[in-house]
């Protein structure tokens, strides 16, 4: 980065922490509810992860296994020997004074996601929440929520290998589809489902590191690249101003958009890991539902295979094949739909078109986020109805919107409804010398060489036929009517 052409350059580097709550039915280490969406406080807990005296935890399996799924899919070393550390804090929200996690021996280690090397992905519980500022004035107090404590956590460390906060958000964002592609986490920013921080530096010296600043729990892909940006112009104004940057922890206002200090920077050995004498170790290669071949048949298609299999075999642009590998959905109906049209280019290509620019438009309109009532059949049938020339674009796009609505058959719904292309000039004839006798301008300019002005009259023709004449055939017929 470099404020002005006088400035002295600096170097940027930024690695990331990336937490992500896991999608199973209980807890990490005992059999409480683990649900996201409730909202009544501490209904999901119990003596175990409420940290009561004498209590044992039992590993989460589900959990472990949504972590090695994570781990295949980056390429990364899974670890033959693991085992569980406790991390020793102090706060309200840590009930038992130490949160279990994996310090010396992750489960994953090394890999990468979208260019970016991982350095580990480990495995640990949750905190529960706590709500600050109750009250009013000198009666104000502070409240703690444990149906979150417990609940399977997985965090992903990057290397220092992040150069702009720009980077930063894209690698969280694909990060983010491939949980939720593996199915192991809905990763929801907006209920704290998925958290970022981002440890920012930097240096005038592009073979050493500056003083490391961590910014905790960015809720938001936006805030990533605002409190990065932030960050990024402080550090610098430090420097320039002759001074140090201080190592710590800062907190990101997403009203002012400005970070601030909330405590130094702890290292390792503040935290004083150590076994956790309750879990037994474990060796992943004894244990055969973890074996690498049985992972990799329940691994559905990876984001980036996807991305390239569609552009492959669909030649679909970029932006239309994103669109179905964020949505699962739509992708599912596409590819059911032309299983029909026997790798027909043209109506593979109509079928992805109604669906990027019609169907997505629908969805948000409705709040949808599924295809509504429309199965894959009936858009296929759909699809060939248009190639065949049966509908208009616009007889197309209002029956898509019939079956989205109410489903049904789409040719049955066009027939009723009059959309269906009549192909018989004889039945055109009257209303269409009708529209050219009311149109002697146009029908001037058009002898007068100016052939483009034949679009004002097939438009009108269209709406005089209410969408049932084809426009090509309708294009004929006026050009012969005025000759």
């Amino acid at each position: 980065m470099q404020s002005d052409e006088n400035a002295k350059k600096y170097y940027v580097t930024i690695g990331l922490e990336v937490h992500a709550e896991l999608k199973t039915a209980t807890k990490m280490f005992c059999n409480s509810k683990n649900d996201p969406d409730e909202e009544r406080p501490n209904v999901n807990i119990c003596p175990i992860c409420m940290g009561h005296p004498g209590t044992l935890p039992v590993i989460n399996k589900e959990a472990v296994k949504h972590v090695l799924k994570v781990g295949h899919a980056l390429g990364g070393t899974i670890a033959d020997f693991t085992e569980f550390d406790r991390k020793n804090y102090f706060y309200p929200d840590i009930p038992k004074g130490y949160q279990i996690s994996q310090y010396k021996y992750p489960l994953v280690s090394g890999g990468t996601l979208s260019g970016v090397a991982i350095t580990r992905v480990h495995l640990e519980e949750d905190t529960a929440t706590s709500k600050h500022d109750e009250g009013k004035g000198d009666e104000k107090y502070s409240l703690v929520d444990f149906n979150r404590a417990g609940v399977p956590l997985m965090e992903l460390v990057t290397e220092p290998v992040i150069h702009s906060a720009e980077q930063a958000a894209q690698f969280g964002k694909e990060l983010q589809l491939l949980l939720r592609t593996l199915g192991v986490s809905d990763a929801n920013m907006e209920k704290g489902e998925m958290r970022v921080e981002a440890n920012i530096s930097i240096s005038s010296d592009p073979n050493k590191f500056g003083t490391k600043v961590e910014v905790k729990n960015l809720n938001s892909f936006r805030s990533v690249e605002r409190a990065i940006e932030f960050e990024l112009k402080r550090h610098e104004s430090v420097l320039e101003a002759g001074e140090k940057i201080t190592q710590e922890t800062r907190g990101f206002d997403e009203t002012t958009g400005k970070t601030f200090s909330q405590r130094s920077k702890e290292d390792s050995h503040d935290y004083r890991y150590f076994p956790d004498p309750d879990l037994p170790k474990l060796f992943i290669s004894e244990i055969p539902e973890f074996a690498k071949e049985n992972l990799e048949k329940e691994m559905p298609e990876l984001p980036w295979k996807k991305r390239e299999r569609y552009a492959k075999d669909f030649g679909l642009k970029e932006t239309d094949v994103e669109v179905f590998v964020q949505n699962p959905t739509l992708a599912k109906l596409f590819e059911g739909a032309i299983k029909k049209f026997s790798g027909d280019k043209n109506s593979i290509t109509l079928a992805s078109n109604y669906i990027v620019s019609d169907l997505v438009g629908l969805m948000k309109t409705n709040g949808n986020e599924t295809a509504g009532n429309m199965n894959e059949d009936s858009y296929g049938k759909l699809i060939l109805l248009i190639k065949d020339g049966k509908l208009s674009s616009r007889g197309a796009k209002d029956t898509l919107a019939i079956l989205f609505k109410e489903g049904g058959e789409p040719e049955a719904i066009a027939e009723k409804n009059g959309w269906i292309l009549k192909n018989d000039p004889e039945a055109f004839k009257p209303a269409l010398q009708k529209i050219i006798d009311a149109n002697p301008a146009v029908v001037a300019e058009y002898k007068a060489g100016k052939v483009a002005v034949i679009n004002s009259l097939i438009g009108q023709a269209m709406k005089e036929t209410k969408g049932a004449g084809n426009p090509q055939l309708l294009k004929e017929i006026l050009i012969s009517l005025i000759k």
